[in-house]
């Protein structure tokens, strides 16, 4: 979590990865359009309070496992969030 504040653009500037029209950055499943580099929470979803960046980042660790060995046993919510304005 980020504290209302933003994702900076250093970070993504210098790996050339895409930003939402509300600057922060763009995903699938919680992954860049960097191969292998995954993001959540504040960053992804914009800024919000500390349970959407815990929620966020339970369902990015689901995403990072199912990324790395092809499924996974971790819970997820699948499609049951609000959707990202």
């Amino acid at each position: 979590a980020l504290g209302f504040t933003g994702p900076e653009s250093t970070l993504a500037d210098q790996l050339g990865i895409q930003l939402d029209n509300r600057s922060n950055y763009q995903t699938k499943n919680y992954q860049t359009n960097i191969l292998n580099i995954f993001t959540a929470g504040d960053m992804r979803r914009g800024q919000s309070l500390i349970v959407w960046a815990i929620s966020e980042g339970r369902e990015a660790a689901y995403q990072v496992d199912t990324f790395l060995m092809g499924k996974s046993n971790l819970p997820t919510k699948g499609t049951g969030d609000l959707p990202i304005q």
